[in-house]
């Protein structure tokens, strides 16, 4: 196989089980750190509406912002076609502001993600990568303790969160926001997000029926050590499920549907938004399976 290696970040090869296997059968080496050029957006109690833009490579915009090392840092990571723009992730950052006086920090990848899927679902190594970069920076510069730090990704999001969990060890806690199904689905935990990727791991499933014919984006397994399946984790209030009659190019889905199509998919972060400000609103069992329940 091919491999490309990159200052700070190392190297990415296209060798199994990256590519070449059933689940990924597309050879794709992710992009170069400068094309994706992910940034980071920082919102605090300080400055709750206006982000700041910070960069690990210049830490400097780490100290002239409101970064605050004593508190606890929330990284936000956005899935397939969304930026870091996107209204949903300073909501949830404003959110988590009103509840409690924490670093926020909204990734944005949209050169990285706003492309074939099967090419983005390979670039989500070096958003992790990038992620674990930041992280590295702060324990260098700041003293900073890799447990005050959670990771929250949505779609293919929570695969980048994994990554950055697997290259820094110690990460406290990573939230899945019901993760990408295709090209994950099926594969070894170093391709995936695991519960081994940090501390504690939760994920919500909202979107977990095949994607071929049922179009379903989220990952069916249980991969953390609490796993939600709100409604079963299969049809949410609201959605309706759409069913392809024909197999469809996997990189042509989203294009024009994604809210029609991915309605259970995006649920998840909607859920998770809400429990941040309603902590009691959402009642769960413990089962065996849902079938059980």
């Amino acid at each position: 196989g091919d491999e490309v290696c990159y200052e700070r970040l190392g190297c990415f090869t296209d060798d199994k089980p990256w590519s070449g296997t059933i689940e990924r059968p597309i050879y794709k080496l992710p992009w170069k750190p400068e094309t994706i050029d992910t940034r980071f957006h920082l919102y605090t109690t300080k400055n709750p509406t206006e982000s700041q833009d910070i960069s690990a490579i210049n830490p400097s915009t780490i100290d002239t912002s409101n970064f605050n090392a004593s508190k606890i840092t929330r990284f936000i990571t956005h899935g397939f076609i969304d930026n870091g723009e996107e209204t949903w992730l300073s909501d949830m950052c404003k959110r988590m502001l009103s509840m409690e006086d924490v670093n926020c920090i909204c990734v944005d990848w949209s050169r990285g993600s706003k492309c074939q899927y099967t090419q983005a679902s390979n670039n989500i190594r070096v958003v992790g990568a990038e992620i674990a970069y930041f992280v590295d920076v702060l324990m260098e510069k700041y003293g900073y303790s890799p447990a005050n730090v959670h990771i929250i990704g949505h779609s293919l999001g929570a695969h980048a969160a994994g990554e950055a969990g697997k290259r820094r060890p110690g990460i406290g806690r990573i939230t899945g926001l019901d993760p990408a199904q295709p090209y994950f689905q099926g594969t070894p935990v170093e391709v995936r997000l695991d519960k081994s990727d940090a501390d504690f791991v939760d994920v919500i499933h909202t979107d977990t029926a095949p994607t071929i014919p049922y179009l379903g984006f989220g990952m069916a397994p249980a991969i953390g050590h609490l796993d939600f399946y709100p409604n079963g984790g299969v049809e949410m209030p609201g959605c309706e499920k759409n069913a392809l009659s024909q197999i469809v190019d996997l990189d042509g889905i989203w294009e024009g549907t994604r809210d029609f199509v991915a309605c259970n998919h995006l649920r998840s972060y909607k859920y998770y938004s809400d429990s941040i400000i309603y902590p009691d609103g959402f009642l769960g069992y413990p089962c065996a399976s849902y079938d059980n329940f």
